[in-house]
Parts: structure tokens; sequence; C-alpha cells
């Protein structure tokens, strides 16, 4: 068995391969025989003719992006557990213990004042066109499915309509309608529409402009995510934007006011301008400070995304949440992505999923032991399907709510929005025109949601809310079907028993049994009679 992790030198994400396809040197991910004339199709040999180009993943704007880096440990190292026995949240009766009846509705926040339909969120897209020319169908989808969407960081400096005075915003465009769309489309006061802010957000008023202008009530601080330990970064084509990001006090590299860089650049020596954010400086003082700025400027709720630094970090983040009463913490793992993150970074920093979150439900029944009032808890890391769903729930119950997803759901509404473009055109693919040609024939919820909203106001749903939405629909199903097996009705029963390790190594990292260890004290008094 190999243990190499990871894959260097070749990947569809730098648009690069090796020369030599079978015989390559495993730590170096180099051809183990470099010939002198070859082109360079691998990353090296694309460096050397495109140098920082190459750190970030490509084409740009068109795809999102995640690590492919094979960590030791992941989630499909534990099962989950199933009995033959009773019944939690319901009555143990097989007429009525059906997984229809599972409840998956979860509220939060100080007041529990937050519902959602199901325990899960899209915990931060932001300005990359990839998120920006798909928000119809995630706002939209995320609002009839009653689920939280987060507007990431950068929106309003990245937007050139934008009104800026001051150094502070007054007037948007983007930010209104990603707001307006979610918000006109929710149903029953469930989901909830969160404005995210990074260094440039917080010093462009960002928030307080989203809370007073645009009626936002949730809003969260942002330390990082689990794809990058840097801040956020996008890349521009257009000179003028550049300049005009430059003059918002981004860092845009090359500086687009030099006038070398000017001639380069209309001369084709180049063809995109990098824009970077700033990396925050946590400290007690400053967080405890923007908190109450925060509630004084009218946020009714206050979350905080951290991503996948160091443990004491994670530390820091969960004490700071519980000490000044946040009402949502979401802890990103290491090898996510949904933009511009640098691809070495993004497959070599940070902590995995399952060791993070096993650190974190570690601190949190610490301060739990300690009566510290703990702020309901987001994992995020690779989720995209029912079982990594539970798994997630399982290992940080109870603390543990909500498990954040953004690549999948991303994928989900591209989908529906492509079919729905095919429709149009003419051009279904056979693979999908053998379940129909119509957006109600292809759709399998396409009948429920036109019952629920009118025949007017379903057919002003764009494809790619249906894509999102019918997406949701399977994950609850395979949820409940999940729950119902092990006999759990409602989240607030799914517990850590409810897992067990396939690996001793998996056992001793996440303090779940080993699987032939799981239940031993029972089995002995049932087979003791």
């Amino acid at each position: 068995m190999s243990l190499t992790f990871s894959r260097v030198n070749s990947s569809a994400a730098t648009l690069t391969k090796n020369r030599t396809e079978e015989s390559i040197s495993p730590n170096s991910g180099m051809c183990v025989t470099c010939v002198d004339g070859c082109i360079g199709m691998c990353e090296i040999g694309k460096s050397a003719y495109r140098g920082h180009e190459v750190i970030y993943p490509q084409p740009f704007g068109v795809i999102t992006t995640a690590a492919e880096k094979t960590y030791p440990l992941d989630y499909s190292h534990f099962n989950i557990m199933g009995t033959a026995v009773g019944a939690y949240g319901i009555d143990a009766d097989s007429d009525k213990a059906i997984f229809p009846a599972v409840n998956l509705e979860v509220r939060f926040g100080h007041d529990r004042g937050i519902k959602f339909r199901y325990p899960w969120l899209i915990p931060g897209i932001g300005s990359t066109n990839i998120a920006k020319n798909n928000w119809e169908g995630l706002a939209i989808g995320s609002a009839l499915a009653g689920t939280g969407l987060t507007i990431g960081e950068n929106v309003v400096g990245m937007d050139p309509e934008s009104v800026i005075k001051n150094g502070r915003v007054v007037d948007t465009v983007d930010l209104k309608r990603r707001v307006s769309l979610y918000k006109d489309h929710q149903r029953d006061g469930y989901g909830a529409i969160i404005v995210q802010a990074n260094v440039e957000d917080t010093r462009l008023g960002t928030q307080e402009y989203a809370i007073e202008r645009l009626g936002v009530e949730c809003v969260e601080l942002k330390w990082g995510q689990g794809a990058k330990d840097i801040g956020g970064e996008v890349k521009i084509n257009n000179l003028k934007k550049a300049q005009t990001l430059y003059e918002r006090g981004y860092v845009v590299l090359p500086n687009p006011t030099d006038p070398h860089v000017i001639k380069a650049f209309e001369r084709g020596a180049f063809k995109e301008f990098e824009r970077h954010s700033r990396v925050g400086m946590v400290s007690e003082e400053s967080f405890a400070r923007r908190v109450e700025e925060l509630r004084q400027a009218g946020a009714k709720y206050v979350f905080l995304k951290t991503g996948a630094y160091r443990p004491a970090d994670l530390a820091r983040a969960i004490l700071f949440a519980s000490k000044y009463k946040l009402d949502l913490l979401t802890v990103d793992a290491a090898g996510g992505g949904t933009g511009m993150s640098p691809w070495r970074m993004m497959n070599e920093w940070g902590v995995p999923p399952v060791e993070l979150h096993s650190l974190l439900h570690e601190y949190a029944v610490r301060l739990s032991e300690k009566r510290h009032k703990l702020p309901a808890l987001a994992v995020a890391g690779g989720f995209t399907f029912e079982d990594q769903i539970f798994k997630g729930l399982a290992m940080g119950a109870p603390f543990v709510k909500l498990v954040g997803m953004a690549r999948s759901p991303i994928a989900a509404a591209m989908v529906g929005k492509t079919i729905g473009r095919a429709i149009n055109e003419g051009q279904l693919p056979v693979y999908v025109e053998r379940f129909g040609t119509t957006l109600d024939e292809i759709f399998v919820t396409a009948g429920e949601l036109r019952k629920e909203l009118g025949d007017q106001a379903f057919e002003r749903l764009p494809a790619g809310a249906l894509g999102l939405y019918t997406y949701y629909e399977r994950l609850a199903q395979g949820l409940r079907q999940l729950m119902c097996g092990s006999r759990k009705f409602a989240l607030e029963h799914i517990s850590r028993n409810d897992l067990a390790a396939l690996t001793r190594e998996a056992s001793q990292v996440s303090g779940i049994p080993y699987i032939t260890d799981v239940d031993r004290e029972e089995v002995e008094r049932i087979l003791q009679g």
C-alpha cells in the first residue's frame, strides 16, 4: 500500500499533466525520465513560462475546486450504527416509526429564533464568478428549501456599481440583488440569508449597510476557510476594473496604475490581474469590539466562521464565540474550496476534517463541563451526501447542529441551469432526455413545487433553483432513511454512539469506539442473561 498522500506536479486543476503517464517519481511528481526537448506539460514546465499564474486552479470563473490529497483519515473510516430495538423521538410502533416521520428541522440562535427545514447551510460564497453566475439558483433554491445561505466576502468591493463615499458603502447593486433574491422566495420564515465580512468588507461598512438598508438579521465574522490560510483572491481581465479595486484598497498584482504594467497588459504580456484580500489579525479585544459594533448596528444574530488553522486558533474561536454569546460557529476543515485558492496551499495546509472536527468536539466538551454556554456549531469540509451529513452531526453531537456545504450545492445549481439552457435550445443530451424534454418531466420535484407555489410562480423559477432544491430533497430523504435505521426520529437524538470507527487510528483520533468495541457492556449484560 502506498503511503504517498499527495499528487504533485500534474493535475486537472492546473491544466497540467506528465509526459510519462505511468512512470512518475512519487515524491517530486516529475517524470522518471525528464527529457531535454519536452514542451513542458507538467506544472514545473508550465511554471517555466507562466510563472505565478500556475499557482491557481484554471480556468478561473467556471470551476469550483477542492484538494485531491488523500488524507490518512476521512469520514469513510466510520460506519453508521443501526439497531433493531426501540425508537427515539417517536413511539416504538412499526406503523408510526417510518422514515418519512423523521423530523429534520433545526432551531438555533440565542432565542432559538432561526429555523431551518434541513440541518445544513451554504457557509460562504462571495465575489467569485462561479458564485455570481449561479446566484439565482443558489438563492432561490436555498430559500425554497428553507436552509441557510451565506453571502461571502468582497461582494461589495467587487461590484463596479457600488457607491462608496468617504470609504463607506452607501448603495450597491450586487449585494442588494443577492439579498432580495433570497428573501423574496423565503417561505414561512424558514432559512436565513447571512452576510459575511473580511478585513476589506469591515472597512467598507458592508455589514452595517446590509443590516440598516437591506434588513439582514444575520451577520458573520470571518477568520478564514478550509481552502487556504490567506485572504480571498480572484482574477481580473479588465484593466479599468483592476484599477477600481486598487483604488478601493485591495491588493492588486501587478500594480494596475504602474505605466509599465499597463503597457505590458495592453501588449498581451499577461492577461489577468490578481486581486487579493488581506489576512485578519485576531485579538480578543478587537473581536469583542466588533461583535458589540454589529449588535449596536442592529444585528439580531452574529456568527463566526473559522478555517483549518492550528488547534490553538480553534480553541480561541470556540472560547470567543462562547464568551461573547455568538449564535453560530462554523469550523471549515482543510481541503475544501469554491473559488481561486492556491492549488498547492489547498492540498498541503491545515487540519483535515476528521481531526479538526474531533478537536472541536473535545474543546466543546471541556467548555461545557465548565458551564460555558456554547453557540450552535456547524462543521464543513467536503460534505456532499446524506451519510456524510449524518456522520458530521454525530461526530460533533450534541453541539454540532449543522453541516456546511458549498461545492456540491453549486454543482447542483450549475447542472440545473445547464439542463434549463439545453431545454430552451432543444439540445438535451440523451442521458437527460430519457426522462423527458420539459422541466416538469425532468425534475422529479417539479410537480410538488408547482402545486405549492402555483403555476405562475413555478414558471418563473430558474432551472438552477430547481436543481438545488431537488438535490436537497434527495439529501433530506436519504438522511431520514439513515436516521430511521438508527431509530433517531429527530436531530437532537443523534449521538456519537451512532458511529463506529473502522480502524484503530480512527478510534484513537476521534474518541469513537472501534467497531468491535461498540456496545461491549450491553453485550455482556445480554449474554449473561
